[in-house]
């Protein structure tokens, strides 16, 4: 079951955790690379703020995005700001995100996302949590995998677990945790190929944040697996 109270609280407080962090760095580190190929720490800060602003539109019923290009077109414009309009900027996005989801609402109707996804919106706050942390992990400021809360780590590659199940490209897939916690993904067809980890590397591989080296697949090859 979604708990979307729980996970605006846990938006809110994560939020802080990216904010109290970049807060420390100055304006020719936010011009810097993030590990994000192609983008700088601005890029992936813009790109907070504006998905913010995105699931405000969920929740309010309209369009994600007007379309790509504005998107694209948003993040590139905000990208080379200073630190300080930066700031201003993931901080009231995120209010007004807090504020949109603490409005009445039927929290079991299923809302559009982007591309024909759809979902139900007792989602989207854990939708939003995940931005808020693995693009805090995509800054590249000391925040790392092994930092992220263990029940986010542990609920999001189920989230992800169920976004490659059935996918004709990924083949059935055991998804093993040191410690015991175990998913199944990809395929239904065949033996499927165990692949054991720490749940940390597990999530950087399926989020395409890490490229698997860690990983024990016992001597089969590491499947691949689509961008998300």
């Amino acid at each position: 079951m979604n708990d979307h109270v729980r996970d605006l609280v846990s938006v809110r407080e994560a939020t802080d955790r990216l904010l109290a962090a970049t807060g420390k760095l100055d304006n020719a580190a936010v011009a810097q690379p993030s590990r994000l190929p192609g983008w700088t720490r601005g890029h992936v800060l813009a790109h907070v703020a504006r998905n913010a602003d995105a699931l405000v539109n969920v929740l309010e019923g309209r369009p994600m995005y007007a379309d790509a290009r504005v998107r694209d077109a948003d993040i590139e414009q905000g990208a080379p700001r200073p630190l300080a309009a930066q700031l201003e900027d993931v901080r009231d996005s995120a209010a007004r995100f807090q504020e949109a989801a603490a409005a009445p609402a039927d929290w079991s109707r299923t809302v559009a996302l982007r591309n024909g996804v759809t979902d139900a919106a007792s989602r989207i706050p854990f939708r939003r949590l995940v931005e808020v942390e693995l693009h805090h992990v995509d800054l590249g400021v000391g925040y790392e995998l092994e930092d992220l809360p263990e029940d986010f780590t542990e609920r999001e590659i189920a989230f992800l677990a169920e976004r490659f199940d059935g996918h004709p490209g990924v083949p059935a897939i055991a998804l093993s945790a040191t410690g015991g916690r175990q998913w199944r993904t990809g395929g239904t067809e065949g033996d499927p190929v165990t692949v054991t980890g720490t749940a940390p590397d597990l999530l950087g591989w399926l989020a395409g944040r890490r490229d698997g080296d860690a990983l024990d697949v016992a001597g089969a090859p590491l499947p691949m697996l689509p961008p998300l």
